[in-house]
């Protein structure tokens, strides 16, 4: 028989006594014994959504202060989650400069390009070099600035797609308009305090999770 907590009333008062079940304690019996099993199931789950959630605000976040396309952040994180026995999840942030043609969609005018609030005068939107196009500007151009088109450098056309690149023989010189991501470093250390916070909220919810698991008869992790 289970009795549990249980209520007796009397004359003067009511007198509420509160004890686990034999049901309950077995259960507990139970899951003591399961209790590193079902602990490394919880981190397992704890870290790796928390890993999702710091991917998902992070993105947003920096898309924000750069003014650059969500999902053009997302595609420089990549998660690493836990697997086996390791209790670790990674996310790696990728900040070299970006391709302003990735930033949003690009604008052609007579005077330059424009995208996400961002113009580039003197400059075209054209695939020079690869499957897909981008912005450029010749480097003789007096719109030309190093600031606007970071990471440059000359290279060959049969070169890297980055950087610089000399069109028809290097009579004309091409610099690619891109974006610098310099700036999101100092958030770091932020980002991480409020994975932190997250990871003890998420382990906290999937500590109760096994516990009620095991409480309600479910005691597989």
């Amino acid at each position: 028989m289970s009795v549990g907590s249980f209520s007796e009333s009397k004359r003067n008062g009511g007198m509420l006594t509160i004890q686990p079940s034999t049901a309950h304690l077995q259960a507990m019996a139970e899951f003591a014994k399961q209790v590193p099993k079902a602990a490394a199931a919880a981190q397992r789950r704890a870290i790796n959504k928390t890993l999702n959630w710091l991917r998902t605000h992070t993105s947003r976040a920096v898309a924000r202060q750069e003014r650059i396309a969500v999902g053009a952040v997302r595609q420089r994180l990549r998660s690493y989650p836990v697997t086996g026995s390791a209790m670790r999840g990674k996310l790696w942030f990728g900040i070299n400069p970006l391709e302003a043609s990735r930033t949003g969609r690009p604008r052609q005018s007579g005077t330059g390009v424009s995208v996400a609030g961002r113009r580039y005068r003197g400059a075209f939107h054209k695939r020079v070099y690869g499957a897909n196009a981008d912005i450029w500007i010749r480097t003789a151009s007096k719109h030309f600035s190093a600031g606007d088109y970071p990471d440059s450098r000359v290279t060959a056309r049969r070169g890297g797609s980055s950087g610089w690149i000399a069109e028809n023989d290097s009579r004309f010189p091409l610099a690619k308009a891109k974006v610098s991501l310099e700036d999101v470093r100092p958030h770091f250390e932020t980002w991480v305090r409020r994975a932190d916070e997250r990871l003890l909220e998420v382990l906290k919810q999937e500590f109760n999770y096994e516990l009620h698991k095991y409480l309600k008869g479910g005691g597989r992790v």
